[in-house]
């Protein structure tokens, strides 16, 4: 049920016939209220889907009704057609549902540079609305899934202050295109606390920061990626921000970490771990350096400690360390020490699919956690073939 777990909620995912295999590829999620609140991130990608430019605008008063979400087509790069589809799209749900199409947030995935079927998606959406339901959550992840193999859900539940229980929860696609920009894929998140849009905007943020903008499969930035926030009220819980903020983490982190496990191709989750960094932003672009290394992530697909090419993707940031006193470690055995030879590379154990690097750059009390996968076979072959 996931994001119709929290009440106030209803989603539902259908077929419209945008994916040429048969599978669902239309998704709707509607807050019901009685609080409409909402907040949203989006790619940084200057490059930026037409779904995108839409629902920009319609967060900007912090209210949302609704969420209309389709895969089989990213509708980017597809210039006046291409907005006027999202306009269009919004307006059709809008009329489905009885509200104002400036209150619909659109979001797309699939390929890039194609017009949407219009005339299977309108359709879809009377569909969509038609099957709305207050158990529906897992049928909307399902058809937001484009090469993703298994579909993403978490949920939370916690207290306020007064002891009233509240919910979160949320839906994620994304299985490669996999770069932080503020946010990172398609996710909905909803929860029936009653929080403002102004808090929900500040919590979302500090949340994707340390979750979305840390899964780097790739290094490859989406033109569509949105991560939208709704909040019902229906639960009478008030949270402090704190509260709701640990929650929303916790929800993100977990999605956030199923994206990174469902990496096209991929055979190993790495985990790149820098501390002792002068600062939390130090610690990030070290880790990030060695998240976007091709040959640290095909040495780690080959099963190789090659901790050389995890320094020299440490060498080309700016953050502060010493060369000369730099550690790695790579599941527990210290491989490089003082930056040269350490342990044995043949006590490496990298049979396991998770893999943790420790960068330790003995330079402060700051660090940060990078999640990647390995460069494989199966990861070219699955995006080379993927626009046919």
């Amino acid at each position: 049920m996931t994001i119709t777990v929290p009440k106030g909620f209803r989603a539902s995912g259908v077929t419209a016939g945008l994916k040429t295999s048969g599978k669902p590829d239309l998704a709707l999620v509607v807050n019901d209220g009685p609080s409409k609140a909402a907040a949203a991130v989006f790619t940084s990608n200057r490059v930026a889907a037409a779904p995108v430019h839409w629902s920009r605008e319609v967060i900007k008063d912090g209210r949302v009704d609704a969420v209309i979400l389709n895969s089989g087509g990213a509708n980017a790069c597809t210039g006046p057609q291409g907005f006027q589809n999202t306009h269009t799209t919004a307006e059709k749900t809008a009329e489905a549902l009885s509200l104002s199409a400036t209150d619909v947030i659109v979001c797309s995935t699939g390929l890039i540079g194609e017009h949407l079927p219009m005339d299977k998606l309108v359709p879809g959406i009377d569909a969509a609305a038609a099957a709305l339901s207050d158990e529906g959550g897992s049928e909307a992840a399902t058809a937001i899934m484009t090469t993703d193999s298994v579909s993403k859900q978490a949920v939370f539940t916690g207290q306020d202050a007064e002891g009233t229980e509240f919910a979160i929860g949320g839906i994620a696609k994304g299985a490669g295109m996999l770069a932080p920009g503020l946010a990172t894929m398609l996710v909905v998140l909803t929860t029936d606390a009653d929080v403002p849009a102004e808090m929900l905007d500040v919590v979302l943020r500090d949340a994707t920061k340390v979750t979305f903008d840390r899964a780097d499969s790739d290094g490859c930035m989406s033109t569509n990626d949105t991560v939208v926030l709704l909040a019902s009220g229906a639960s009478g819980a008030v949270p402090s921000a704190e509260v709701f903020g640990e929650g929303l983490t916790q929800v993100c982190a977990e999605l956030a970490r199923k994206l990174i496990g469902d990496a096209e191709g991929a055979s190993h989750d790495i985990a790149i771990r820098t501390f002792n960094a002068e600062s939390e932003r130090d610690a990030e672009v070290v880790s990030r350096a060695v998240a976007r290394s091709n040959l640290f992530k095909a040495a780690i697909f080959g099963k190789d400690p090659n901790w050389g090419r995890v320094l020299s993707a440490v060498g080309t940031t700016d953050a502060a360390f010493d060369p000369d006193e730099l550690n790695v470690s790579m599941n527990g055995v210290q491989i490089c020490q003082k930056g040269s030879i350490g342990e044995d590379r043949g006590l490496v154990d990298l049979e396991p699919r998770e893999v943790l690097v420790e960068i330790d750059l003995q330079a402060g009390g700051a660090e940060a956690t990078v999640w990647t996968n390995d460069l494989t076979h199966d990861y070219v072959h699955e995006n080379s073939a993927y626009s046919s």
